[in-house]
């Protein structure tokens, strides 16, 4: 697909913090790890990664605002435009030498995504849309979510809170709602791809709960662009304020989200 000149921009920036991270991830048994909270690790690759996607998107579009899961977020000097930036989404898989991690970069204009990119550098898989002109792998395949009806026939991701987080057994009734219905439940750690998987149809339908903003922009974006429904684990939540999210394909989302919706 021929995007815009910021989408060739996320995805020129994408590909260079790539570049980085998986030079690093080679050498994973040599990182310096600190920590940042319970069960969530920060390395230097992660920072590094987000100084080069910051360095590259800025660089292009200065007068843009940002906001970086490791660096916080700017104003910039147009107030309707922010770059969303996940530089390492899956960071305890990287850590742990699981080649399963991603780049998330997401505009926002006025408030809405308009643009979203996420990166498998391990795989080396980009996933992209803009708003309006569907969603795309690598550069010419167009994502179509999956085309599957029947629940016992779907695949759903995922994740299963750990540490400090409180949603832990809302989400362990999901599973025993939701298990007996489908044909199975996956949890691979990186929300972006989850996302990504459902536009790719690879996944049927996703949800999760206590996310941020950064994990999510990009993946729904495309996701919505190749036909799934995206809303709030409850219809009145915005996934993007709440970081609470439920997308699946438009043939299932109704079953699915009753499911889930069960109180």
């Amino acid at each position: 697909m021929q995007g815009s000149a910021n989408l060739n921009i996320m995805i020129k920036a994408a590909r260079k913090a790539g570049r980085s991270l998986v030079k690093d991830f080679r050498e994973v048994e040599n990182l310096q790890v600190s920590m940042k909270g319970a069960g969530d690790f920060v390395s230097r690759a992660d920072i590094a990664a987000e100084a080069v996607l910051k360095q590259e998107l800025l660089g292009a579009r200065p007068t843009y605002g940002w906001l970086g899961e490791e660096g916080g977020g700017q104003d910039g000097e147009d107030p309707t435009r922010r770059w969303i930036v996940d530089p390492l989404d899956g960071t305890t898989n990287f850590l742990h030498g699981l080649p399963h991690w991603a780049i998330s970069i997401a505009l926002e204009h006025k408030g809405r995504i308009v643009a979203g990119v996420v990166f498998d550098a391990a795989k080396d898989e980009m996933f992209y849309a803009e708003k309006g002109s569907g969603a795309w792998l690598n550069d010419s395949r167009r994502l179509r979510v999956s085309g599957r009806t029947r629940m016992i026939e779907s695949i759903f991701a995922t994740g299963v809170p750990f540490a400090a987080k409180k949603t832990l057994p809302a989400t362990l009734k999901d599973f025993a709602r939701l298990m007996p219905e489908c044909a199975g439940v996956r949890r691979w750690g990186a929300a972006s791809l989850d996302l990504a998987y459902v536009a790719a149809g690879r996944y049927d339908g996703y949800w999760e709960r206590e996310l941020n903003i950064w994990d999510i922009a990009a993946g729904s974006l495309i996701a919505q662009e190749a036909g799934a429904l995206v809303e709030g684990v409850r219809a009145d939540q915005d996934p993007l304020e709440s970081g609470s999210i439920l997308c699946a394909s438009n043939n299932v989302f109704a079953a699915f989200s009753k499911v889930i919706r069960e109180v």
